[in-house]
């Protein structure tokens, strides 16, 4: 157990829910961006929806209380939990805040949760060395960077396929008309989605920070107030918005209709629900671009601005490694006090 003062308790606490709250600036194009691009919802209308379905995922894990799985990996799966000192949770969110507001302005797609846990993995293996790394929750969150936007490219082309295969006896402005309303329940259900996986992430930190301090004792469960904080602290990010990745998302990747949001939409709420109950960080924001990229091939190859995604998957392959370089730079800080 490390001694820390009550009052940089809760300074830490509040960094966390800061970098819970930009993670939701951040990534609100990941709920909003296809609604804000086929003008199903105006701008303050889509910012307002995503946020009331983020915070909505709070009550549904009450009813599943399961879905807290990547909690637990965030918290204990990469880091030995008895190896987390205070200043190692300062280096995890430095890296991860440094990375994501670098991105946030470049409007850039990077991903917050990867930013995390890049941030994370620097800022322990600064502190203890490589022995530090729980390989079994890091393996499977490197390969979830991989898995997730490859799945929701694969899951949007399918249901491309077949809503186009069940709908082939109306005409065009028919069947755009109906999919309106279906895109609006699966931007509803990504939304939700994404609050559940990417609150989570926050509950882990702050988590393993009581861990480490004593003021969590017995089992290594989230605390409801915890819960109920990041879920608020998201909620309030995603309001605020990040319009230039909203415009990367919705419009520069591809020009999307309703039916490819519908199927946009769709496809990466099936892959972050199946990861959330897995335990799995996946990136919300490699998912809905996989599955953006999907409905767009599914049309026609050349739909896609492939210099656009190249330059979105680049920014996917350094994310790790360079949070985890500034977490470790942010660790370094705190041994000069």
């Amino acid at each position: 157990m490390h001694e820390l003062a009550f009052p940089l308790l809760v300074g830490l606490i509040f960094i966390a829910l800061a970098f819970d709250f930009l993670n939701g600036l951040h990534d609100a194009a990941n709920s909003i961006a296809t609604v804000v691009a086929t003008r199903l919802l105006g701008p303050v209308q889509a910012v307002l929806f995503a946020a009331a379905f983020n915070f909505a995922a709070y009550f549904l894990t009450i009813a599943f209380p399961a879905l807290h799985a990547v909690a637990d990996t965030i918290g204990k799966g990469l880091i030995d939990k008895d190896l987390v000192t205070p200043a190692v949770i300062f280096g995890a969110l430095g890296g991860a805040m440094f990375w994501n507001v670098v991105t946030w302005l470049k409007g850039i797609p990077s991903s917050s949760s990867h930013a995390l846990v890049g941030g994370m993995i620097g800022s322990g293996v600064a502190h203890a060395g490589t022995g530090a790394i729980q390989w079994f929750g890091l393996n499977k969150t490197l390969l979830a960077i991989v898995l997730s936007p490859l799945l929701g490219m694969i899951l949007a082309m399918l249901i491309m396929l077949l809503s186009s295969w069940g709908l082939r006896n109306y005409s065009a402005s028919q069947a755009e008309r109906g999919f309106r309303a279906l895109h609006l329940l699966s931007s509803a259900a990504y939304s939700l989605s994404h609050g559940l996986n990417d609150a989570q992430k926050t509950m882990g930190i702050i988590t393993v920070l009581l861990y480490s301090t004593g003021y969590l004792t017995g089992d290594f469960q989230v605390p409801h107030w915890v819960a109920i904080s990041c879920y608020v602290a998201i909620a309030a990010g995603t309001m605020t918005g990040g319009w230039k990745i909203i415009e990367t998302m919705g419009s520069r990747i591809t020009k999307l209709s309703q039916h490819q949001g519908f199927s946009s939409s769709l496809g990466g709420s099936i892959v972050l629900f199946s990861a959330s109950a897995l335990g799995i960080p996946v990136s919300t924001t490699h998912t809905i671009t996989g599955a953006i990229i999907g409905a767009g091939t599914a049309k026609r190859a050349s739909a896609v601005r492939w210099d656009v995604a190249r330059t979105v998957v680049t920014a996917w392959i350094i994310t790790i490694p360079a949070s985890a370089a500034v977490g470790a730079l942010f660790y370094g800080v705190t041994t000069l006090f």
